[in-house]
């Protein structure tokens, strides 16, 4: 139940997930690190509507124990939800998410303050996160790239710029 998380920019926040089954060759579990958008969570009042039927959208990240039903953050039928279906219901299981299968549920858009070129139609804007593999491999795994034929470089003719 204690798996809704809000991204802080103050202190970089980013967010490991570990197999503590599985060590590298320095004896440190492998895994990934997201690094989450910095935007902020949902702009409406705690008591209005959009609230409780999109709930989700109130923390940066959620943690669940993977279950194949499971596939909607607002729930399977969002225009009809009343609220408290999706990650609410899902966080209310309070099953045990170590050492299982999980899902990171990660919310982020944007918080979109019109500007006069957005007029008549909003050109494009940016959303996003990265999700990295941490300690998969002994080292970087491209050292052992073989050279490109011709020499140290595949420049044309008058060698390497």
């Amino acid at each position: 139940a204690d798996g809704g998380r809000l991204a802080d920019a103050t202190v970089a926040r980013t967010w490991h997930i570990i197999n503590p089954g599985r060590t590298n060759r320095l004896g440190r579990p492998t895994g990934y690190v997201l690094y989450p958008e910095q935007n902020p969570t949902l702009l409406a009042d705690p008591s209005a509507g959009i609230t409780s039927r999109a709930a989700y959208t109130t923390r940066h990240l959620w943690v669940t124990a993977y279950d194949p039903e499971e596939r909607y953050p607002a729930g399977d039928l969002v225009n009809q939800n009343p609220g408290g279906d999706g990650l609410p219901r899902y966080m209310a299981a309070d099953r045990n998410v170590e050492n299982t299968d999980v899902v990171l549920w990660h919310t982020f858009g944007l918080a979109h303050f019109p500007r006069p070129e957005d007029w008549p139609v909003m050109p494009v804007d940016y959303a996003k996160f990265t999700l990295k593999p941490h300690g998969f491999f002994d080292n970087n795994p491209v050292l052992n790239v073989p050279a490109a034929s011709g020499g140290h470089c595949a420049a044309p003719a008058g060698g390497c710029h």
